[in-house]
């Protein structure tokens, strides 16, 4: 009797080892596979989700009024850019010549940006000023010397105090898409730092008049002459 109970434990025993071992081998086998498959799907959703959120933002269209307000900024920088050529080629006043350098890189390089932001947008842009900013430059083309220098700094001081200024504001506060908004803070920092250097101009202008005729132009009809209508108004 004794026998067949020893013989008993003995078996159990047996089956425990062999059930115990068994386990022991999967899980060498298989060192946390579930866990490793978990994380992965994880990060690959959430990886993959990212990529698509920013893709769709850089190339969402922009709705009809930021696009209006994207022509008129494009307009107003190649307007910029030809007035400061024709100041470049015009003017005799070394610091006119600097202005319009300035102008011209500036307005370029903002130019260039925008192109950049439209045709991420699939938005083609215009690649001449409106009507009023054409009649602005013929109207320059037409003049010389001093007076040309005098009208082409107005109309440079003009869009940095109020045209373009205002346009960059507007864009700023109420354009929809944000990368658009971003560029009009940044370029709106730009035209302002342009301010200074019109005053600075101004002032050899004026000082560059008095005591000289230019063109068989009398220095009495200099800066203190009254002016003739701002261009576009």
């Amino acid at each position: 009797m004794s026998s067949k109970i020893v013989s008993s434990y003995s078996s159990v025993a047996l089956i425990a080892l062999f059930g115990g071992g068994l386990m022991l081998n999967t899980a060498l086998v298989y060192p946390q596979s579930s866990g490793v498959g978990v994380s992965t799907n994880v990060t690959n959703k959430s990886s993959s989700g990212a990529s698509t959120l920013g893709s769709t933002s850089s190339t969402a269209r922009f709705n009809k009024a930021d696009e209006k307000l994207v022509v008129q900024l494009a307009q107003a920088n190649i307007a910029e850019i030809n007035t400061a050529k024709l100041a470049d080629q015009k003017s005799k006043n070394d610091q006119v010549k600097t202005l319009a350098k300035k102008m011209m890189d500036d307005h370029t390089k903002a130019l260039d940006e925008l192109k950049q932001l439209a045709q991420i947008k699939g938005m083609t842009l215009p690649t001449e000023p409106d009507r009023q900013q054409k009649m602005v430059e013929t109207r320059l083309t037409a003049l010389s010397g001093e007076k040309f220098d005098k009208q082409y700094v107005e109309q440079v001081a003009e869009r940095a105090h109020k045209g373009e200024h205002k346009l960059l504001l507007q864009a700023g506060a109420k354009a929809q898409d944000m990368e658009l908004k971003n560029y009009a803070t940044k370029t709106l920092a730009v035209i302002e730092s342009h301010q200074q250097l019109v005053k600075d101009t101004t002032r050899s202008i004026e000082s560059g008049s008095h005591g000289k005729s230019d063109s068989g132009v009398s220095s009495g009809g200099g800066m203190g002459e009254k002016s003739p209508p701002a261009y576009g108004q």
